[in-house]
């Protein structure tokens, strides 16, 4: 593990503990897995807890506060959600409904898991959404693969009667 391999990498937004990047912060690369981010977390809980520097009342309030900043970045790291949101450089830690969002995220990213045909670029995204947005109307025959059995495109109909306004 490479003390400041992760510099740079992560979300530099935000105030207090989340300038820093928590990749550093841990001491570990932006693609460590998720042993390497527990074994990190657990290193540096260890070296810096405050009841090993209880003797000493100087470095205990140093001690205490890299502390909670070690707790900090592993339980954003070790969290698949909020890992996903920090490395697009959307995690808050002080926005308290991050959660629905985090748990957005994380379906997202199951779904993204079960697909096969998955894209491998940027272009094949962006043809997969094209795809999507124009109907795909040559492959699929519509929206969705749903087209009329007689081809005809079908008029919308409003949900609401309209009235007629007077004037």
């Amino acid at each position: 593990m490479d003390a400041g391999a992760g510099a740079g990498s992560g979300n530099a937004s935000g105030g207090g503990a989340s300038a820093c990047c928590y990749y550093a912060m841990l001491g570990i690369r932006k693609n460590a897995s998720a042993i390497d981010i527990r074994t990190a977390y657990r290193r540096l809980a260890m070296k810096w807890h405050p009841d090993r520097w209880a003797s000493d009342p100087g470095a205990a309030g140093e001690a205490k506060r890299r502390f909670q900043r070690i707790q900090e970045a592993y339980s954003v790291l070790s969290d698949k959600g909020k890992k996903a949101m920090y490395d697009a450089g959307l995690f808050d830690p002080l926005d308290d409904d991050d959660q629905d969002f985090s748990d957005f995220m994380q379906e997202m990213l199951v779904m993204m898991d079960n697909v096969k045909n998955e894209p491998d670029t940027l272009e094949d995204l962006q043809k997969m959404l094209e795809d999507i947005v124009k109907g795909d109307e040559g492959s699929r025959g519509g929206v969705g693969g749903r087209a009329p059995p007689d081809g005809a495109r079908r008029a919308r109909v409003s949900p609401y009667p309209q009235q007629q306004s007077r004037r």
